[in-house]
């Protein structure tokens, strides 16, 4: 049985891909064949390795592209490079994203606008620019947008934080609805994914242990179920995977 939505050759821009949890989606993206976009803001460097990395596994030259995503013209200028570039694209991962730890007294309004610009805003119009491509081609599309555990529990120093990925969750639903049945949108919620030795150690004094797998996640099963969302047929779409070793259970 072949895959409703085969990834191999498809055009995919992964945002915050030069590191992380985006890097990984975007190797396994390449892995599968697909030709890959690495959007970064900052991270030049990680960004031309991660593409680098994704033409070396795909066999098709990886495309880089810059622009930060609180601001939303540089959304649209980043999304008509890749229109100019490729002449369209078949799925968008939602990746990039910011966290902050703040007391509930201490956020400001700058603090709050700092992680919903990227982490909520960004998500909804880099998904419209995404869509416009996707119904301007009049092919079916892809969108996975990476929402957090933050946006299915409360946590007492992120309040921003978890409205942002609630918000990004229940965003995830109105738009699969406003763009069926030819472009998907889900999301996937990520546990606790340790990057560093010092993270590692945190998570497993504290959710770790309380985790029923018993252990962090790792950025390839993140990805995997980035990578199942995209291939699905399009009777799958507004639902949410959690990929956190059942935390999340109540």
């Amino acid at each position: 049985m072949t895959d409703p939505f085969p990834l191999a050759g498809k055009r995919i821009l992964v945002t915050g891909a030069a590191r992380r949890i985006g890097r990984g989606i975007a190797l396994a993206l390449a892995a599968e064949g697909a030709r890959v976009a690495i959007h970064y803001s900052t991270s030049h460097g990680e960004a031309q390795s991660a593409a680098a990395e994704c033409t070396r596994l795909s066999g098709m030259e990886a495309a880089v592209y810059r622009a930060r995503l609180d601001r939303v013209p540089e959304i649209a200028a980043l999304f008509d490079a890749v229109r100019e570039d490729w002449g369209g694209l078949d799925a968008l991962v939602n990746n990039a994203a910011r966290f902050t730890r703040r007391d509930v007294f201490d956020i400001t309004e700058a603090d709050w606008d700092e992680v919903l610009d990227v982490n909520l805003k960004a998500v909804f119009f880099c998904a419209q620019h995404a869509a416009r491509l996707m119904r301007a081609e009049g092919v079916p599309g892809r969108i996975v947008n990476l929402s957090s555990l933050g946006g299915l529990q409360a946590w007492a120093e992120h309040v921003h934080y978890n409205a942002s990925k609630a918000g990004v969750i229940h965003m995830t639903r109105a738009l699969a609805k406003a763009l069926a049945p030819d472009i998907t949108v889900n999301s996937v919620a990520p546990g606790f994914i340790p990057f560093e030795e010092r993270d590692y150690a945190q998570t497993q004094e504290g959710p770790v242990s309380q985790t029923p797998a018993g252990r962090a996640g790792r950025v390839e099963e993140v990805a995997s179920a980035v990578l199942f969302f995209l291939r699905s047929a399009n009777y799958i779409t507004g639902q949410t995977l959690a990929v956190d070793g059942g935390l999340s259970i109540r």
